[in-house]
């Protein structure tokens, strides 16, 4: 069973009485588990959209989004909230993390929001920081932690609760190209041992890497089969 699926997925703004944005028209993209896919085109393709809607942080106007054999498209927010919790991780280009917590506790944040024992959540972000590499600057805080570090940090707080999917905006936008590099092996590395990875990036040596590549253009995926033969 594949593991996510876009049927004829469609949304559109109302920016007000005479402005309508139609960001995405008729979507359909099914994602395997194990695939890493990137997802390219230009400003204003509906890249964001279409992550957002995979994310569960938006509802589609039309269509359906079945995630894990589940019809998440209509969704309460509360329903949709506990779905994004269990099920999606994300990585932002701008890491969004808390400032006044360590690395440690900002990859347990998601695991507290599960009820985990302080005691578990402790030994699992500890497993989660050394697999991303982050060794003994795991108890700085983020200020205190390079680029690179913190993004490391966002990567483990995503994978802290199991995802089925691994969700990743512009993940190397904020970092030099080194450190960039550095990253995107994790990713490799991540995707070796089978996760579930959607990147969604501006940048052709990114798409290079996976194993597929989706193309948008004016809310429309273009093509959708490449295949790196990685």
């Amino acid at each position: 069973m594949s593991l996510a699926q876009l049927i004829d997925l469609t949304k559109t703004y109302h920016m007000g009485a005479d402005v309508t944005v139609n960001a995405l028209r008729g979507v359909n993209l099914t994602v395997e588990p194990g695939d890493y896919l990137a997802v390219m085109g230009p400003s204003g393709s509906g890249k964001s959209t279409l992550l957002n809607l995979m994310g569960c942080l938006d509802r589609p106007t039309r269509g359906q989004y079945v995630l894990g054999g589940q019809d998440v498209s209509q969704l309460s927010d509360a329903a949709l909230s506990e779905v994004r919790g269990q099920r999606i991780g994300f990585v932002f280009q701008s890491f969004n993390l808390i400032p006044q917590l360590s690395a440690l506790d900002n990859i347990e944040v998601p695991l507290f929001y599960q009820g985990l024992p302080r005691h578990h959540r402790r030994r699992q972000s500890h497993e989660l920081a050394e697999r991303v590499g982050l060794g003994p600057r795991a108890r700085h805080r983020p200020t205190e932690l390079s680029g690179g570090e913190q993004q490391r940090v966002a990567i483990a707080r995503a994978l802290a609760n199991d995802p089925l999917i691994l969700l990743a905006d512009e993940p190397t936008g904020n970092l030099d190209s080194t450190t960039g590099e550095e990253i995107l092996t994790l990713f490799d590395d991540l995707a070796e041992r089978g996760r579930t990875l959607i990147v969604v990036t501006h940048d052709p040596e990114v798409g290079k890497r996976t194993h597929r590549v989706v193309r948008m253009a004016d809310g429309r995926i273009v093509n959708g089969e490449s295949d790196n033969h990685r």
